[in-house]
């Protein structure tokens, strides 16, 4: 089954209306009819920074819209993904990584997903296709 993840970048760019992506982000997310898939690490980062951006209010309405949401699969990190998670994350020691990022690429190879919704930059330096 094509899916779509959807890393805290691609999130917060959707929640943010003066994020510098937010406009293609939504633009996406409008035409987009792809089941999306996140993580258990992305929630967590995402919800604290749009907690520390935007204020708790407008996190917690995006952690609930997201717990709620039938398009979008929350898969928990697995003690094999943190393990290779924890590889990539020694091996590209010429990238600032964030562990939750390395996490996220061994989720997306788990499930066989390609493609990322995000406005990080590292998902493409590791091969995976980025939408924004």
């Amino acid at each position: 089954m094509e899916r779509v993840f959807v890393d805290t970048g691609g999130w917060f760019a959707l929640v943010d209306s003066s994020d510098p992506a937010h406009r293609r982000a939504a633009d996406w997310m409008d035409s987009n009819t792809l089941p999306l898939l996140t993580t258990d690490y992305v929630f967590d980062e995402t919800v604290t920074l749009i907690r520390m951006e935007l204020g708790h209010r407008i996190a917690v309405k995006f952690g609930e819209k997201l717990l709620a949401s039938s398009m979008t699969q929350l898969a928990s990190i697995s003690p094999d993904d943190r393990n290779a998670a924890w590889q990539t994350f020694k091996r590209y020691r010429d990238q600032k990584l964030s562990f939750t990022d390395c996490s996220s690429f061994a989720v997306m190879r788990r499930f066989g997903i390609h493609r990322v919704l995000t406005t990080d930059h590292h998902f493409r330096v590791a091969s995976f296709e980025v939408l924004l």
